[in-house]
């Protein structure tokens, strides 16, 4: 039996759904899918990687790869052999910006206040529990107005969240991170970027333009190995810290 088609997720359905030549006597047309138009956008048009457009969609890379090719070719019919282009059907649904996913892109840039970023040495620390500093920037109008540098004091995964509310730090951009963790930062309002690497200020200048390539899913490898039980186990990658907490 065939494997059924996983629906691709969809931000917002295209504003304008036909386009044809001005020459009235073009009849001829070609159909473009939703899913494909969205490849189009979010490649094209956004600036994404065929991996971050794949993260949008949730589906696997290889599936926006074949996307991707079939809507370029339309694209290239259309415009080539002045063909009239429809945008319509596909396997996919409308996540209307209610996806983890999508949330950078549909929020309002003006909505964050401060950003946290777990910091070491001008990049972003791989470890939330494990990180000694965040780096804070303060955001009015969609743009980064001041930064400052944070110490976390040694604290442990709850403090870090309270530490993080109490500076009023809306958005957290990390590395890996524990579901423990997750949930606390998810109980004092803030909302979650992992899975990041690389420059700090940059992820922070491509979270307000809607072009962070995170992962939702992402978590280190040292709490992938010891989640639940690691608060019993202490060695040289758990320090002081309970993965469980």
């Amino acid at each position: 039996m065939a494997r059924p088609c996983k629906q691709r997720r969809i931000c917002a359905l295209p504003c304008w759904n036909e386009f044809m030549p001005s020459a009235k006597e073009c009849m001829e047309g070609i159909t473009m899918t939703v899913d494909e138009y969205e490849t189009i956008k979010l490649i094209d048009n956004d600036g994404l990687d065929q991996r971050g457009c794949a993260l949008r969609m949730g589906v696997a890379r290889t599936t926006v790869q074949a996307i991707y090719t079939s809507a370029r070719k339309k694209l290239a019919e259309f415009l080539c052999g002045g063909k009239r282009l429809h945008i319509e059907g596909g396997d996919y649904y409308p996540c209307n910006g209610r996806a983890m996913e999508c949330v950078q892109y549909h929020k309002e840039k003006n909505s964050m206040n401060k950003i946290a970023v777990t910091y070491e040495n001008g990049n972003v620390f791989p470890h939330f529990g494990h990180t000694e500093q965040f780096k804070v920037y303060d955001v009015e109008g969609g743009k980064v107005v001041k930064s400052e540098i944070v110490g976390s004091d040694g604290q442990g995964h709850g403090a870090l969240a309270n530490l993080l509310a109490n500076h009023k730090v809306d958005t957290l951009v990390c590395g890996g991170i524990g579901g423990g963790a997750r949930n606390m930062l998810a109980q004092v309002g803030i909302t979650l970027y992992p899975g990041v690497e690389g420059d700090a200020d940059k992820a922070v200048s491509d979270l307000l333009a809607g072009k962070l390539q995170y992962d939702p899913d992402f978590v280190c490898a040292h709490h992938e190995q010891h989640e639940g039980g690691c608060g019993e186990h202490h060695d040289e990658g758990c320090g002081e810290h309970h993965c469980g907490q």
